[in-house]
Formats: structure tokens, C-alpha cells, sequence
């Protein structure tokens, strides 16, 4: 199998290396949470955020540097975040197993897998549309 040395993303990782190469050197934890609960239109804990950046570290996906101290954090200094080649290779390999799986799959607005009849002017059922905005 083709990568079988290589593990997927965990969900919460593919979005946690996502903000952090969207966030560049600014990336550090408080502002990685914000930016998810902003996306993804849901709060996201900051201990899940932490426990991501974690473990993509520890996989080399990502190092961390501490930066200065600030007055307006009491003294201490925040822990920011850079993605390595490694992380943007395992989200590249991500991407491309998530468009292979979706290759043939086709939902309708409602996220209703092959409709009966596609006409339907609004969602019928317990499926909501679809819409993180990542």
C-alpha cells in the first residue's frame, strides 16, 4: 500500500496544520483556536487545539519556538508554531485520499447522497446543508 509508513491525519489535525500555515509565524495557540471557531463556525476548545499541536510536533509536521515575554500577558512569552515540509507533504497526501474517496460521490445541497428527485426547492429530513467555510 502505497504511504503505509506514513499516518493519516486526524481530523483535528488536518484543520490545526491548516491554520497554522494560514497564520504563518503569527500562529500560536489562542489565535490557532480562534481562527477554527471563526471557520468552522463551531467553538473548539483550546486544550484540543494544544493536544494537536502536540502531536503534530511530536511527528515533525510542525516545530515550536517560544517567543519574547509581554507585558500584557503577565510576563510570559506565547509558543508559536511553524509548518515543516513533512506536515505540508502529510496534508498534500491528505487532500489527495480525501478527493480520491469523494471521486464518484455526488450529494445534492441538503448533503443527500444521489437524490430522487434533485428539484426539491429546500432540505426535507434531518440532514442540514453542508457549509464549513474552510
Amino acid at each position: 500500500m502505497k504511504g503505509q509508513n506514513q499516518q493519516t491525519l486526524g481530523e483535528m489535525e488536518h484543520l490545526v496544520l491548516l491554520v497554522v500555515l494560514r497564520l504563518g509565524d503569527q500562529a500560536y495557540g489562542m489565535l490557532i483556536s480562534e481562527e477554527l471557531s471563526e471557520r468552522t463556525g463551531h467553538d473548539i476548545a483550546i486544550g484540543s487545539v494544544y493536544a494537536a499541536l502536540d502531536r503534530l510536533e511530536r511527528r515533525g509536521y510542525i516545530t515550536s519556538r517560544i517567543g519574547d515575554p509581554t507585558p500584557q500577558r503577565g510576563g510570559r512569552a506565547k509558543r508559536h508554531f511553524t509548518a515543516e515540509r513533512q506536515g505540508v507533504e502529510a496534508l498534500a497526501a491528505s487532500q489527495a485520499l480525501l478527493l480520491g474517496l469523494w471521486d464518484g460521490v455526488e450529494l445534492d445541497r441538503c448533503g443527500n447522497l444521489n437524490p430522487l428527485n434533485s428539484s426539491m426547492p429546500h432540505c426535507i429530513g434531518a440532514v442540514q446543508p453542508l457549509g464549513l467555510a474552510l
